[in-house]
């Protein structure tokens, strides 16, 4: 199985397959989804540490691209399936903003 390491925080084996997004929260890890991990909001977004994620899809790089110049290296999380072993960077956090994630994302 693949393993996610949240820089920082701890390292956790995934599914194979599970959204990003969904085992970051899982682990215990704050991390924002306000439209519910729909490519909507981009609030659920990361940084990529180490590794090789799919390819970004069609709506995944159209949001991003509304955001402006962000980098190569910054995903969303509620768009990356974990197929390999990840480290990433948790760039929004609910409590830090001091509001509730978003709604669950489905899986």
């Amino acid at each position: 199985m693949p393993t996610v390491t949240v820089e920082g925080e701890t390292s956790f084996e995934v599914e194979p397959g599970r959204k990003l997004v969904l085992a970051i929260e899982d682990a215990g890890i704050d991390i924002m989804h306000r439209c519910g991990g729909n490519a909507r909001c981009t609030t659920c977004r990361v940084q990529l540490v180490a590794g090789e994620p799919e390819p970004m899809g069609e709506l995944e790089q159209a949001r991003l691209a509304r955001e402006g110049d962000l980098g190569p290296d910054i995903r969303l999380s509620c768009q990356v399936h974990v197929s390999t072993d990840l480290t990433v960077r948790v760039l929004n956090r609910a409590s830090a903003a001091g509001i509730a994630p978003g709604p669950r994302p489905a899986d």
